[in-house]
């Protein structure tokens, strides 16, 4: 495939933006204890994965700043893009804002090497509940980009020190089935402390965090991925 497939496909895939609501609700979701992750484990709230989430979700900031709201339901960033891109990475943390699919993967073979892949997961606006059906660990190393809620096409891209990523397949309450990525973070030293105890009432280098990459966001792992498979939307 070539570099202008590539870009077509991975924006059209990725780059229209969701609205999303209250934060606080988002992040209870989104991450979760590496020990949590096992078969038959049941996950809520996943719904809203299929949206774009605001950086706070993301949890690699130290510093607090309100929310910024517009209506009743629209959550924008709370922080500018540049502070999110101009700032020093987190303790343990690489990373780089990218402005399109090409800069994303120069990024992600500067990490990884050229044998790559990029995945996208999929998660239904209509589905929010979901049961781990299995687990399977397929990357020691990866780059994940997350896809900023801003105007502007951003996505911040990073590499955490100590980040195992896993095949998820999940099994809706309407018996859907989709397989997730679920990246955990062994090194969360540089991770937002009021969030880790806000959600998960742990500290930043104590345990494991771990969090699924929704629509919005890329994964890149390096080649061969173990278990790899073509049903997973928007691998490419």
């Amino acid at each position: 495939m070539g570099s202008t497939d590539l870009s077509v496909l991975t924006l059209f895939c990725l780059a229209l933006a969701g609205i999303v609501s209250s934060h606080s609700d988002i992040e209870g979701k989104l991450l979760f204890l590496e020990n949590d992750l096992y078969p038959g484990k049941k996950m809520s709230g996943l719904g809203k994965l299929s949206n774009v989430l605001p950086f706070r979700t993301i949890g690699w900031l130290p510093i607090e700043k309100s929310t910024q709201q517009s209506g009743n339901v629209v959550e924008k960033e709370s922080y500018s893009l540049d502070e999110i891109c101009g700032g020093p990475a987190a303790i343990g943390e690489d990373k780089f804002c990218a402005t399109s699919s090409e800069s994303m993967k120069d990024f992600a073979i500067s990490k990884l090497g050229t044998k790559i892949k990029s995945y996208s997961g999929y998660f239904a606006k209509n589905q929010d509940q979901y049961v781990v059906e299995e687990v399977k660990k397929i990357a020691d190393k990866g780059v994940m980009c997350h896809r900023m809620n801003f105007e502007k096409l951003v996505f911040y891209c990073h590499q955490v020190n100590a980040s195992t990523t896993y095949m998820v397949p999940l099994v809706a309450s309407d018996g859907t089935k989709v397989n997730a990525l679920a990246a955990c973070h062994h090194d969360t030293r540089g991770m937002n402390p009021n969030l880790l105890d806000e959600v998960l009432k742990v500290k930043p280098g104590t345990i494991p965090v771990c969090h699924f990459v929704g629509n919005k966001a890329v994964a890149w792992l390096p080649i061969p991925v173990a278990g790899d498979s073509d049903d997973r939307p928007c691998a490419i």
